[in-house]
């Protein structure tokens, strides 16, 4: 297993560990209310904070994978070095993105700490906690993608267009395929 492969595994544990922790806060929540009349509170709050970390880890699983949404239809219909430019110009675009929700996530974190704010919620939640881990996976996201795209930069500067296209293409049906025969025949 490679680095981004070993990167992919640990962020991939943590989404379903936080997932599966809600589907259990929000189990104990539905039999409370309707055995006991009585609630924790809070199912939704916590369900905002999961959502909101688990897309953070979500983008740094989908660049690892490749899987990232791809307008690929003409694509593959492209000469290989335009394909290669058009595989540049998606990391690109990746990072720029990676990039501004970095930016808008430090700062909302940042006034959030300055003004020691709570959630308007029963539980009154400092947000310091939540967003800190939004932040930190949208920082994972930024840096991932601003490895790939100076990988990619890399293999453009220095001709290798072949790589450049292969190592960054989108996804096709015919690779999920194949991703899915694989996995089907190690389980």
């Amino acid at each position: 297993m490679d680095k981004r492969q070993g990167i992919s595994f640990v962020c991939s544990c943590f989404f379903g560990y936080l997932c599966i922790a809600l589907s259990a806060f929000v189990s104990i929540e539905v039999i409370m209310r309707k055995l006991f009349s009585a609630s924790l509170q809070g199912a939704d709050e916590l369900g905002g904070y999961v959502l909101a970390i688990t897309s953070a880890i979500a983008f740094c699983v989908a660049l690892i994978g490749n899987s990232h949404i791809r307008i690929d239809l003409v694509h593959y219909k492209f000469p290989l070095k335009m394909q290669a430019l058009l595989n540049w110009s998606a990391n690109l675009s990746v990072l720029l993105l990676a990039l501004l929700l970095a930016y808008a996530s430090v700062g909302v974190l940042q006034e959030t700490l300055s003004y020691g704010s709570t959630a308007p919620t029963p539980w009154a939640t400092p947000l310091k906690y939540p967003q800190l881990l939004w932040t930190v996976g949208l920082l994972l996201f930024c840096l991932l993608a601003g490895y790939y795209f100076f990988s990619a930069s890399r293999l453009l500067v220095t001709g290798h267009w072949d790589d450049l296209r292969i190592l960054f293409q989108p996804k096709g049906s015919a690779d999920e395929v194949k991703e899915e025969l694989k996995d089907l025949n190690q389980r």
